[in-house]
């Protein structure tokens, strides 16, 4: 017992100054301090015409900085039964959102373990982290405080792609870089199969990933980097 007690010890004390740093540090950029509010520098744009579904969906994921991702776990406890986490996200820089959520996630995570298992997974994100819905007086539950769901499976992203989800997340959670490297970081994203938007009485609207995808964000992009 001696020697492996040693040895998880001798390893705590490594992770330590790291730990330590992340700790210390001041919380920075949209996933730390003041967190959802677009700065000054880049005040949150104006919502879409509401009757633009599409685009209305894309401007919900691009603002938003973290989202509840549901799996299928794999506890014991709970096996088979729905299972939901926080995760920090982006879709790309502050107005050069590519619509693609992406993650960074470590074989640490329970939903990690989860998707291992069955890839498939439901994310939503809401309005309710911006200003947008305090500002008007919208609740989080109410449909005026826009949200989404998105389904589809997550897979981790290849070389190819890996510097793009490094700069979208990075750019957003500056403090990820910092984060203990021991843990096996890896960039995923959310291959998007079904949309559903909630920004109106009447029930969800359905969007399809095309329509998703062929919105341009010209002018919302404008408004973000003005």
């Amino acid at each position: 017992m001696a020697g492996p007690c040693r040895g998880a010890a001798r390893a705590l004390l490594a992770a330590l100054p790291a730990l330590l740093a992340l700790l210390l540090a001041p919380a920075r950029g949209r996933g730390g301090q003041g967190h959802g509010d677009w700065d000054a520098a880049a005040r949150l744009p104006p919502l879409p015409p509401r009757e633009d579904a599409a685009r209305v969906a894309r401007f919900v994921t691009h603002v938003c900085d973290w989202g509840a991702l549901a799996t299928t776990s794999t506890q014991q406890e709970v096996l088979g039964q729905p299972f939901a986490d926080v995760l920090s996200l982006s879709d790309g820089p502050p107005g050069a959102g590519s619509g693609v959520p992406y993650f960074y996630l470590s074989p640490l995570q329970q939903l990690v373990g989860n998707l291992q298992k069955n890839p498939h997974a439901t994310l939503t994100m809401s309005l309710a982290q911006t200003n947008f819905c305090r500002k008007h007086g919208f609740d989080p539950q109410s449909p005026l405080c826009a949200h989404i769901i998105l389904a589809g499976t997550v897979t981790k992203v290849n070389e190819a792609e890996r510097d793009v989800a490094k700069r979208s997340l990075f750019v957003r959670h500056p403090e990820m870089e910092a984060w203990p490297p021991g843990h096996d970081w890896f960039f995923a994203k959310l291959n998007i199969t079904n949309i559903w938007l909630l920004d109106y009485f009447g029930g969800p609207k359905v969007v399809t990933p095309e329509e998703y995808y062929n919105v341009t964000l010209q002018d919302t992009e404008a408004a973000i980097t003005a």
